[in-house]
């Protein structure tokens, strides 16, 4: 059974769970590493902090009782009217069991209920299955370069999707 779950500072637990299961289990996926979450990296304030962003949304999906994937969606710094997903991972054991695609949706609604017109995203250029989710929810890619990778030979790939435009509510007579 999937389950989702809105996830609220007092929380850091489960999002300190994935987030470092995420980071030792697809390191390149990620612009952070491990290690930056260890260790002295690894106090409790930093974790609340982390889901306290201001008009973040952070959720993860439970799979018969066990934290098994989570994002974040957070607004965008560059566009007023946007809104950026970040911190997507599911574990590998809970992989093609549409997971991923709960989470996207979560993500989704939670943006276009708070009127944004567009969402977008980075994924690493050797990441094809994450891109081919993204890609099945509408998301193209924008030619814009993302961040710089690590060795210094690319950039993030950054893709992009327009969202449905919220209607007002027409009263019923």
């Amino acid at each position: 059974m999937l389950e989702l779950r809105i996830l609220e500072a007092d929380d850091w637990p489960i999002w300190r769970e994935l987030r470092q299961a995420a980071l030792a289990e697809a390191p390149s996926a990620f612009g952070s590493t491990l290690a930056e979450w260890q260790g002295p990296g690894d106090r409790e304030v930093r974790w609340r902090a982390r889901l306290e962003i201001p008009g973040g949304f952070n959720v993860v999906a439970v799979v018969d009782g066990r934290p098994a994937g989570m994002v974040s969606g957070v607004p965008d710094e560059e566009a007023e009217d946007a809104v950026e997903l970040i911190s997507m991972w599911v574990s590998p054991a809970a992989r093609g069991q549409g997971v991923g695609d709960a989470l996207m949706q979560a993500v989704e609604h939670w943006a276009t209920g708070r009127g944004a017109a567009h969402i977008r995203l980075s994924v690493m250029p050797d990441n094809p299955r994450a891109a081919a989710l993204y890609e099945r929810h509408g998301f193209t890619d924008t030619g814009v370069p993302g961040d710089p990778l690590p060795d210094g030979r690319g950039h993030e790939r950054v893709l992009a999707k327009d969202l449905p435009s919220r209607q007002p509510r027409t009263p019923r007579a």
